[in-house]
């Protein structure tokens, strides 16, 4: 009976930690690995601020006219669209422009984010996981 109720008690631990985890608030690395983004609350809506990047992201952000890559509000007003997805703006430094997007947690250690334009005829998507 005791080995029963520690099982039991081991799998709601593991369960809750797993719900803790599985959530969009956090550090993300994109695909190449050139920028790492602290995605956080912002009032009730969710952002996400560049909190390193390297030196190919920095070179591209500075031709494209932003002196200051670390720091710049990646993803900004982000409000809840259904479960494990959000809806709001992603700015492109290289482009200097923000896009409608969307964010759907994965699971606890990936994000897809996507950008679109033309009202969502076109758009572009990426996988980036939690560091």
């Amino acid at each position: 009976m005791k080995v029963l109720a520690i099982a039991l008690l081991l799998a709601l631990s593991t369960a809750a930690d797993a719900a803790t985890v599985a959530t969009p608030f956090g550090v993300w690395q994109n695909p190449k690995g050139t920028i790492l983004v602290r995605t956080h609350s912002c009032g009730q809506l969710l952002c996400g601020d560049i909190i390193w990047a390297g030196p190919k992201a920095i070179a591209d952000a500075r031709e494209a006219g932003v002196t200051s890559l670390v720091g710049t509000e990646l993803l900004s007003n982000y409000h809840a669209s259904g479960a494990g997805r959000w809806t709001g703006q992603v700015y492109v430094p290289d482009q200097g422009r923000r896009f409608y997007s969307t964010i759907e947690l994965q699971n606890a250690n990936s994000l897809r984010i996507s950008g679109c334009i033309l009202g969502g005829l076109i758009c572009k998507h990426q996988e980036w996981t939690r560091r």
